[in-house]
Formats: C-alpha cells, sequence, structure tokens
C-alpha cells in the first residue's frame, strides 16, 4: 500500500516537472517567428464562437438557481434590496470565471487532448517533423494562445447572461426594473472585485490549454491512449484550477487588504 502510494506521488511529479518544462518550450517558441497566424485565428473560432451556447446556458442557469435559493434566506431577514449586489459580487468575482472555466476544461481540454492524441497515434505530427514543418508551433503554441485569449470573453459573456438570468427572476419576483437591478450591481463592484477575476481568467485560459497540449502531444500509442488523454486532461485541468483559483483569491486578498 505505502509503495504503491510512493509511486503514484513519484509519478505525479515527474509529470508536474514535465509539465513546466513544456511550458518553458511554449514560452521559448511562443515569441519566435514565423508565427501561425492563421491557425491561432482558426483555433479562437473553434474555441470561442463554439462554446458561447454552452457557456451562455450555463450561466443563466447560475443566474436563475442563485437567485432562487438566496431570495427567500433575504426575506427572511429584510434584506432582499440586497439581491443584486450579492449576486453581482458573487458571480462576478467567483462563481462566473470558476464554473465558465471548468465548463471550457470539459469542453475544450478533452476536445484538445483527443485532437492531438490522435495526430500522435496516427503518426501525423511525426510526419510534419519529417516534412520540416514545427508540430509544436502549429499545433501546440496556437492552441494554449487561443484558450489564453478566448477564456475571459467567454468568462465575460457569461457573467453578463448569469446577471440577466438573475434579473428576471427579481423581476418576476420582486418587480425590480432593469435599470435598477443592474445599478446596484455595478455600484457594488469595485476594483477589486473586476480585476483579480479578469486576471486570474487569463491563467484559468492558459492552464486549459497548456495541460490539454500536454496530454494529447504527448499521447501513447493506440486508441486507448486517446481516450486517457482526453480524460486525464479534463480531470488535471479542474484540479490545477482550483488551484489557481486559490491562489489568485490569496494574493488579490493581501494586495486588496493593502
Amino acid at each position: 500500500m505505502i509503495n504503491k502510494i510512493l509511486t503514484n506521488l513519484k509519478t505525479f511529479f515527474i509529470e508536474i516537472g514535465e509539465l513546466s518544462l513544456f511550458a518553458g518550450r511554449f514560452f521559448k517558441e511562443a515569441f519566435k517567428p514565423p508565427y501561425e497566424f492563421k491557425e491561432l485565428l482558426k483555433q479562437c473560432y473553434n474555441m470561442g464562437n463554439r462554446s458561447l451556447l454552452l457557456v451562455a446556458i450555463t450561466g443563466f442557469i447560475i443566474g436563475l438557481v442563485l437567485t432562487l435559493q438566496t431570495r427567500p434566506t433575504l426575506m427572511e431577514f429584510g434584506a432582499v434590496s440586497w439581491m443584486p449586489s450579492m449576486v453581482g459580487i458573487s458571480i462576478v468575482r467567483e462563481l462566473g470565471p470558476m464554473i465558465t472555466a471548468l465548463v471550457c476544461a470539459g469542453r475544450i481540454g478533452s476536445g484538445i487532448g483527443a485532437e492531438l492524441g490522435s495526430m500522435r497515434v496516427t503518426e501525423q505530427i511525426d510526419a510534419m517533423e519529417v516534412s520540416g514543418t514545427n508540430p509544436f508551433k502549429y499545433l501546440v503554441v496556437t492552441r494554449i494562445m487561443a484558450t489564453t485569449l478566448m477564456l475571459p470573453l467567454l468568462i465575460i459573456f457569461g457573467d453578463a447572461v448569469a446577471l440577466f438570468g438573475s434579473f428576471l427572476v427579481e423581476n418576476l419576483k420582486g418587480n425590480v426594473s432593469f435599470q435598477l437591478f443592474f445599478n446596484q450591481v455595478f455600484n457594488s463592484l469595485d476594483f477589486g472585485d473586476i480585476v483579480p477575476a479578469t486576471a486570474k481568467s487569463f491563467f484559468f485560459g492558459f492552464a486549459i490549454g497548456l495541460v490539454g497540449c500536454f496530454k494529447g502531444y504527448y499521447c501513447k500509442k493506440g486508441t486507448a491512449g486517446v481516450g486517457k488523454a482526453a480524460n486525464s486532461a479534463v480531470v488535471f485541468t479542474s484540479l490545477l484550477l482550483f488551484v489557481i483559483d486559490f491562489i489568485a483569491v490569496f494574493v488579490a486578498d493581501i494586495f486588496y487588504e493593502l
């Protein structure tokens, strides 16, 4: 039992080291010409535009459920007028970025892992290396940059839809106008709420792209390896997102207190 735990720990730390080297190679390759702008735009479209519906549905349900669950408790204390402020801060600070990132990790991270894994298994990546093309720059750099750029936009879109869902509940239950609801939301937000949430969304996007590409690029041979790459990309990314979120909240709290 102890040997198994030690073996798993050793494998985990080896994988962390390999992932760090993979990230270092990304930064080395990302700023060297030639630049694959067409592939980058294609990946931005695939990851951004095609995720809008999923993010919108998720955000809308978050806004509805959060408001419906919280409203009765606030009514007991006569604090229902604070509902827009509470929902706005909760969604913008934490719920919007975290849940959108987890949804995108499931859709985008697994997709990248499966795509690159199937290319590795069918030896397409090896063929690119033989033909003189840099597969790392073409396949990995473009996808990581696309997720890093697109996820903050998806999070902003998801936050907006979630707030609109919350407004619908408030409008039906308490007859709150659109202007009053969103005035209270924006008045409750300040610099310390928006900047950390926006900054960590870039790290979320980078983590999703990095882990998905890492798992797919070094996928083991066979069709089982492709499935394992896609599955492990989602699991590892989800764990990494929680770690990044904790660090971001901890650092933001230090600076906010100062």
